[in-house]
């Protein structure tokens, strides 16, 4: 009995102590960013930047939209493109730059951008995004003001 007291005795120690040690550590939480569609045939958001494990959900506030990539830190594959009017959701896995927009209105510039990381290391890849002109002209906008915040911050 006594033996049984005294191991109960030092695990109780030991987790006490373990929370102490531990609670002095901020604890990580992934941030979630919420986009919505908007009337104008916008994003609500459209540049953030955010850290890895981070999430962004886009929220269909108005119908004929949904969310397409058409650029990622490496290109090997791209996200599946969200069904439209259906609310999409991504962790962010990796740092870079990540360009999407809404597949209908793609080439009238309704374009997101997301840095992942603070990282810049593929922004010349906006370069070799095929659009329109207008789309084309929004990105640039989009890719000068998000490295203009970078500096900022």
């Amino acid at each position: 009995m006594k033996i049984n007291f005294v191991m109960n005795k030092k695990l109780l120690i030991y987790l006490c102590f373990c929370l102490t040690v531990f609670a002095r550590f901020d604890v990580a939480v992934a941030k979630v960013t919420k986009i919505e569609f908007t009337e104008f045939d916008t994003y609500s958001l459209e540049i953030i930047h955010i850290n890895i494990g981070d999430s962004v959900e886009w929220l269909p506030t108005n119908e004929g939209h949904n969310v397409e990539f058409i650029m990622t830190p490496t290109m090997l594959s791209l996200p599946e493109k969200s069904k439209m009017n259906e609310p999409y959701s991504m962790i962010f896995q990796e740092a870079g730059i990540y360009v999407y927009g809404c597949t209908p209105h793609l080439n009238t510039g309704m374009l997101g951008l997301i840095v992942v990381g603070n990282d810049f290391h593929n922004i010349e890849d906006i370069n070799e995004i095929k659009l329109s002109p207008v789309a084309n002209s929004v990105l640039k906008r989009l890719a000068k003001k998000a490295k203009s915040q970078f500096k900022s911050d």
